[in-house]
């Protein structure tokens, strides 16, 4: 039976218990989007306090993103079946004892592995909070509106991140960026035996799939591994043509595997469901489109611009505040308009905006000139966050929401590896031998050029999006208030 939308649910808190389960799982999702960037200001201080060189330094990037994007899947799977409130203290919990770890690092392989553990927690609680949501508020208005709030701390937290990681900075050093999250992610886990509803006991007949979610964790993280580390390695080095060759085999092991389960850690008709294959790829070019300008800002304003930590992150105001709007008011446009709409619209603004970037972006540019290109950028940022989630959720039972909800997070993980290391490759071409002033100029001018790539593959995405979202048959004001129009 489908479940009928309502605030209250019997027994409960009623609107105040949804509240503040609302409330408790976007501050969840806030925590882990900004610790994807709080750290790209203060890669300069970490490098000389610890030791890294510039080939290694993005490292402490790349470290957290392997680890979650390899890692999603098997987060989805295990709030399905282990229960979601255990998954999400569990992933909590490794995410403050890993940033604590982070922050008393004193050498560069203990400051990567705590990285790499505060990807894992990243896993487990950014699907298991998705899925949450989705089980939370029945599909349509309610749901949209949810996914707006919680998209809209996800989506800002990846601003948030560069403006609190500039503060944080330059008021107390390298270590706060690490440290703050222990003071975030502390009271969340706290907070969720309070606010979050007892799991209940396991179902009976179905499995983990623990062959399936080796080999697939496995195979993705080397192959994301191997994305990300492809440029500074070498794209023909052993290393990576082994994380590559390894990498496809276990994910062709997965596949094998999954075939053969009686109860599929991926269960093969969610990769037919046209709504949800839709989310995942929006995802995947969101994520290498969108997410990877925030890196090329910060590089631009302090390698080209001179600005410190504190303006740096002074300098992500506007965006996160016009981030922040649109997606939260993506869930209402959804429901006003229709998700092809309402995708099609957001990414026609982001791909003008970047196109204005990539033109304001000179050596002798001003943040004044950025200004237009930024709100636009944003707007299309914040919108389509929200919405693709809405898309991947829509159809799904409550029962298989958490793999869901890691699939379509997993689609963002590897998008996000891919679209950095193919970007960085663009923006840093003939760089080599250059210094002074014609560096700086040369490093503008392939910033420049990687931000007319990114509004390309925003407009590739449009023309993915356009087909795959047919237009709703019923009439922009449905008179069924809470229906969702399905993608």
């Amino acid at each position: 039976m489908r479940r009928i939308e309502t605030s209250s649910a019997p027994g409960g808190l009623g609107w105040n218990r949804d509240t503040a389960t609302l409330a408790l799982l976007s501050f969840a999702m806030l925590i882990v989007s900004l610790d994807q960037y709080i750290v790209v200001v203060a890669l300069p201080d970490i490098a000389r306090d610890l030791g890294y060189s510039a080939q290694t330094l993005q490292s402490v990037i790349s470290a957290y993103a392997v680890a979650s994007a390899g890692f999603l899947l098997f987060g989805g799977r295990a709030a399905d079946l282990l229960g979601r409130r255990r998954i999400l203290a569990t992933g909590l919990g490794l995410y403050a004892a890993a940033a604590l770890a982070g922050g008393l690092s004193t050498e560069p392989g203990t400051l990567l592995a705590a990285r790499a553990v505060q990807g894992l927690g990243g896993a487990l609680v950014f699907p298991t909070t998705l899925a949450l949501i989705n089980t939370t508020f029945g599909e349509g208005r309610m749901r949209n509106r949810a996914l707006g709030v919680w998209g809209g701390a996800g989506a800002a937290g990846l601003v948030i991140g560069v403006l609190l990681g500039g503060v944080l900075t330059q008021a107390f050093g390298w270590e706060a960026v690490f440290l703050v999250n222990v003071a975030l992610a502390g009271p969340a886990l706290l907070l969720t035996f309070v606010v979050i509803p007892k799991d209940g006991e396991r179902e009976r007949g179905r499995k983990f799939d623990l062959p399936g979610a080796l080999s697939v964790t496995l195979g993705v993280t080397l192959v994301v591994f191997a994305l990300v580390q492809g440029p500074g390695l070498g794209w023909l080095s052993p290393g990576i043509l082994v994380s590559v060759v390894a990498g496809v085999l276990l994910i062709g092991v997965f596949v094998f595997v999954e075939r053969r389960s009686d109860d599929p850690l991926m269960p093969p008709r969610l990769l037919s469901h046209r709504d949800l294959v839709t989310g995942v790829v929006i995802a995947f070019m969101f994520m290498a489109t969108f997410g990877s300008v925030l890196y090329f800002l910060s590089l631009y304003f302090q390698e080209i611009l001179g600005y410190d930590a504190l303006q740096t992150g002074a300098a992500f105001l506007i965006p996160t505040a016009v981030v922040v709007a649109g997606s939260t008011a993506a869930g209402q446009f959804v429901t006003r308009f229709g998700l092809r709409v309402t995708l099609v619209a957001a990414l026609g603004i982001g791909a003008l905006g970047a196109v204005g970037l990539a033109l304001a972006i000179t050596p002798d540019g001003t943040y004044a000139e950025l200004i237009p290109g930024l709100v636009a950028l944003s707007v299309g940022d914040g919108v389509v966050f929200t919405t693709m989630f809405i898309a991947a959720a829509s159809g799904i039972s409550d029962r298989e929401q958490g793999i869901a909800s890691g699939i379509a997070s997993t689609g963002s993980g590897v998008g996000a590896a891919v679209g950095l290391a193919l970007l960085v490759l663009v923006a840093t071409a003939g760089l080599d031998g250059l210094s002074g002033e014609r560096l700086r100029i040369a490093t503008a001018n392939g910033i420049s050029t990687a931000l007319y790539v990114v509004a390309g593959g925003i407009a590739l995405t449009l023309l993915i999006a356009w087909p795959r979202c047919p237009a709703p048959a019923e009439p922009r004001l449905s008179p069924v208030p809470y229906q969702t129009r399905r993608c």
